[in-house]
């Protein structure tokens, strides 16, 4: 591993991907709720010359934190698999309903970033799915503590959630790249090759971690 290298050695791999839903190249980004997706997800998507990322977090609602991907495939993924401009909604989780229509045109590459993003109805269509390697407990902390006490409530139910989504539709077991977060950035290993208990090879890093 070369010091401080950057995230573009895995844009140019990812960008040379075979396009994965009619032209374009999806990457998924999963992981446990507070493990750090958005942040890379940002940075992997400025590497890529400013790939559009699409948040699930947009598509949940309330009443649907994991029940939403008729609407993700009805919305996005259909129309970009025949080369045309996804249209969709984005939710507002202040307002408790959806807003202004937003437009995607389809793009050499798309990440698609959130808790779920590599379940079974998704995984088809990506090129690559890459996920955050924090433990659980850990992830959940950081998100408590990132949106405060009065959301306690909400994170209670959404625990109970996403065990309940994981336990019958694990991601991780499917993923491509195993992403470590460090001191000094980001790390990532072949998440095929790696078996627990054992030392993962390095190979990249860039910046130093968001929660």
């Amino acid at each position: 591993m070369e010091p401080q290298q950057s995230l573009e050695s895995l844009a140019r791999e990812l960008a040379a991907l075979p396009p994965s839903l009619g032209p374009v190249r999806v990457i998924g980004v999963d992981g446990h709720a507070g493990s750090g997706k958005s942040t890379f997800a940002e940075r992997l998507a400025a590497a890529l010359g400013g790939a559009p990322v699409l948040h699930l977090d947009d598509v949940a609602t309330h009443e649907e934190l994991f029940g939403w991907q008729g609407r993700l495939r009805a919305q996005v993924l259909e129309p970009l698999a025949a080369g045309r401009a996804a249209r969709w909604a984005p939710y507002d989780w202040v307002e408790r309903r959806f807003g202004p229509e937003r437009v995607l045109e389809p793009a050499p590459v798309l990440i698609v970033e959130g808790v779920g993003a590599g379940r079974r109805e998704l995984r088809p269509h990506l090129a690559r799915l890459l996920w955050m390697e924090t433990p659980r407990e850990t992830s959940w902390g950081r998100g408590r503590n990132r949106d405060g006490r009065e959301l306690s409530g909400f994170w209670d139910g959404w625990e109970r959630a996403e065990l309940a989504h994981f336990s019958d539709d694990p991601s991780r077991p499917f993923a491509d790249t195993l992403v470590h977060q460090s001191g000094t950035g980001y790390e990532w290993t072949s998440g095929a090759s790696v078996t627990p208990g054992t030392a993962p090879s390095v190979t990249g890093c860039h910046g130093l971690p968001q929660a």
